[in-house]
């Protein structure tokens, strides 16, 4: 495969926990209280996908919030900056995975729906940002990634084909939009997307429970 592409949150950095906090946090002080866990878990793996604007809305709209998207998704930003900046981690094999990519020579990219900000931030902080030859976010192609828009970009500025990518995504429906263009897949598990992850296994090129169990 002459190129690799990977999503940011819950495919390299462990962030499940991290966007937990921040969604307690944010419910308690409208004095809603957390969903039950497959309630979680489904608006979670509607999220996912999504960009941050887009991510605000669906929290406006799921919890039925009387705010306007832009001051949620600053809201949520400014809780996670301290986060991602300093004790986010990146998932177990991620890093010995890059590395041998790195050293063979391999094309990577990363495609987040993840902030542009936060991003950048955990990648400085976990100094990995250098093993990427392009860094694509959907703020900016304007679409989540139930359309194919960043995964195309990445495709272009690496200079392959679609056909010569593999897509690294936590999300059903990142999963899904990639394959459909041709891209080959590999479903990473996540606990923030267990509800689509026999869904994930069974639609995937590969699926792993971690990065040290799996090399292309």
């Amino acid at each position: 495969m002459k190129a690799h592409i990977f999503d940011s949150d819950g495919t390299l950095i462990d962030s499940m926990g991290v966007w937990i906090e921040i969604d307690r946090r944010f419910l308690a002080k409208h004095n809603i209280p957390m969903p039950p866990e497959d309630g979680y878990n489904k608006f979670v793996s509607e999220v996912l996908p999504l960009t941050p604007l887009e991510s605000a809305a669906h929290v406006i709209k799921y919890f039925d919030i009387n705010e306007k998207p832009e001051d949620v998704m600053n809201a949520y930003n400014t809780m996670a900056l301290d986060a991602y900046s300093n004790t986010i981690t990146l998932k177990p094999g991620v890093l010995n995975y890059l590395q041998n990519l790195h050293a063979k020579g391999a094309k990577m990219a990363v495609a987040t729906s993840a902030p542009t900000h936060l991003c950048m931030a955990a990648m400085q902080n976990n100094k990995i940002k250098d093993y990427f030859d392009a860094i694509c976010m959907t703020e900016e192609v304007g679409f989540g990634k139930s359309k194919p828009d960043v995964f195309l970009l990445a495709a272009k500025r690496l200079g392959v084909k679609p056909e010569d990518c593999i897509v690294y995504d936590d999300s059903l429906i990142a999963i899904k939009t990639a394959k459909a263009i041709g891209m080959t897949t590999c479903g990473v598990y996540d606990g923030s997307g267990k509800a689509d992850w026999e869904v994930i296994r069974e639609i995937a090129d590969y699926a792993i429970m971690g990065f040290d169990e799996f090399e292309c």
